[in-house]
Order: structure tokens, then sequence, then C-alpha cells
């Protein structure tokens, strides 16, 4: 139980998640808060949408319809993953609904899943004050694809508020059970259909395990660049005893100006004088042929060596200074 995130607190908390925000006209004071207290907040709906086609989608969420005005949730989900946000407040999304399904996910008391509703729409207890409600671009018939990207923004969407109100202070648990489906709401729905809320719940409590800025498609554990700094760059290039460290770096542990791209332009002068050299010493190793047939002394072809090395490698540092002047 929570008093509810304000759009610039739901703001932040998506974006911190990496989640891809559209802000949908005056989102910010659109609500049905004329009809009634919006908090205190004890969870999270999830619903689908039973539409094609996320522009139709989108205004339909934001707008209602003749029967159901508008808004009809706090965000749409589109299938390309993007959170559409069309209000703010209280919206006609939950409607009625169980309120010993209310009372179990305020105290996070039930295992798997709540008990099954025996409460809906027309009998039950109102909703729209109690949770925040997304709807998620789905023809809810259960052949309509979801897409990795569209449901790993529903989690994204879920692990946000939850981290958003433990940052506040509130408690809403660390296994989150304040985040249920529509058909665990109320009787009479289904949705959403095509995944089991079960799994929903799991998958966002692994990655409320994980910072915000987490990508699951990247482990931590394997990725070999995790947790390297500038500082591990530079050691591992310069601090050998074969590589001495460019001019400007000097000592790594107390030039503060040093910056990567010096380490970057050193290093691509290296190379270039390295290829330089091997290709001197081939014109050399083949000039030493023809001049050994013509009886030359040892002190000749090493100077002819030395010289075209020299040559070739003063060209490129002549060549490297002028482009980075």
């Amino acid at each position: 139980m929570a008093t509810p995130l304000t759009a610039d607190q739901i703001l932040k908390a998506l974006r911190a998640e990496g989640v891809r925000v559209i802000e949908v006209g005056n989102w910010r004071t659109h609500n049905r808060n004329h009809k009634g207290a919006w908090g205190p907040v004890n969870g999270s709906i999830v619903h689908h949408t039973v539409t094609k086609g996320t522009a139709t989608t989108v205004a339909l969420c934001r707008d209602g319809h003749a029967d159901l005005p508008g808004p009809l949730c706090h965000g749409v989900i589109a299938k390309d993953g993007a959170v559409h946000l069309v209000g703010w407040g209280r919206t006609n999304h939950a409607g009625g609904g169980d309120g010993a399904v209310l009372a179990q996910v305020t105290a996070e008391s039930y295992d798997v899943r709540p008990t099954p509703p025996t409460k809906g729409n027309s009998n039950g207890s109102d909703g729209n004050h109690a949770f925040y409600g997304w709807e998620c671009e789905n023809l809810g018939d259960g052949k309509d694809p979801w897409p990795a990207v569209q449901y790993d923004a529903i989690v994204r969407v879920q692990a946000a508020l939850i981290r958003a109100h433990r940052t506040k202070g509130d408690d809403w648990g660390t296994d989150a059970k304040s985040i249920i489906g529509h058909l665990e709401w109320s009787n009479d729905k289904v949705d959403p259909r095509g995944f089991p809320m079960p799994q929903l719940r799991t998958d966002v409590a692994e990655r409320l395990a994980h910072p915000a800025n987490w990508n699951p498609t990247t482990s931590e554990e394997d990725d070999p660049m995790a947790g390297i700094t500038k500082q591990d760059i530079y050691d591992a290039v310069w601090l050998t005893d074969k590589v001495p460290a460019p001019a400007d770096a000097a000592n790594a542990k107390t030039n503060k100006s040093w910056a990567a791209q010096s380490v970057l332009t050193d290093l691509h002068a290296r190379v270039r004088r390295m290829d330089a050299t091997t290709t001197a010493q081939a014109a050399a190793i083949k000039a030493l042929a023809g001049q050994l047939g013509a009886g030359a002394d040892t002190a000749t072809i090493v100077t002819a060596v030395e010289t075209a090395i020299r040559d070739a490698v003063i060209h490129v540092d002549v060549n490297v200074n002028q482009k980075e002047n």
C-alpha cells in the first residue's frame, strides 16, 4: 500500500529501467480523478487490448469509447516494446474485482498465484483506485504472438514500478507479488492470454535482483569487458617491459590529463611503423640478394638495410603527424 508515483517519478523509473517511453498528449493530467480517489496503490495489473495496430490501440486506450471513457490505462505496451503513456491518475482499467485478491496482493501473502477470484466487474470491489494499469497490444486470442521485445518491456515496466516504490521506502516486497493479471483480479476476465502470470512475476523478480540498467541478453559473468575501466586498459596496453607508455601519458597513476585517445593515436603510429619496417625489411632482403651476387661486403649490406628502414619509418611519422595536426 503506497501513495502513487508522480508523473516525473514514473518517467524517471521507466527510463532508468531501459524502457522506450512515448508521451502522448496531456497524459500527466489525463485521468478519471473526478470519479474518485486514486490510491493508495497496492499493485499493478497487466491487460491485453484485443486490438490490432499500435496507433489505433493507443488512441482507444487514451480516449476510450462510448460505453467506457478514457483513459483506459496508464500506459500501452506496444508490439515493438515502446510504452505509450496515455494517462496518470485514476483510469478505467481494473473495474470490479475480488476484494480477497486485493487483500492477498496488499499483504503479498499468496504463493504462486492469488486464489481464483469469485467476483467480477459487475459485483466486485473497485480496483481503479488501487492498481496501476498497463494495456499490452495483443488480440488476446491465444494465437497472436508476443514479441520478445514486447514481453521484455512488460517485465521492465513492472520492475520499474516496484523499484521506484522501494526507493520511496514503500513495502512492495521482493518477489513481484504486487503484479497480477486481469484474470487474477476479476472472474470474468481472461487477460493477459499468451503467457502465464507466475512466469512474468518470476522474470520481474529476476530483473529486480540486478541493477536497473541490466540487459538480460548479456551475462554479467560471461562478459569479458564487464567492469573494465580506462585504467585497466591503460595498464594492459602500456605497463609492460616491451611496450613503453607514450610520452604524453607519463605515469598511469599520477597523470590526470591522460585520455584514451592518446593511447589509440600512439598505438596507431606504432602499428604503421611496424608495417613500414616489415615492408622495408622485405625490400632490403631483396636488395641483399642482388648485392651478394655482386660481391658486396657485410657492412655495406647492413648500412643499406638500416637506411631503408629509417627512411620508411620517418616517412610514416611525417604522414601521421600531418594527419594529426
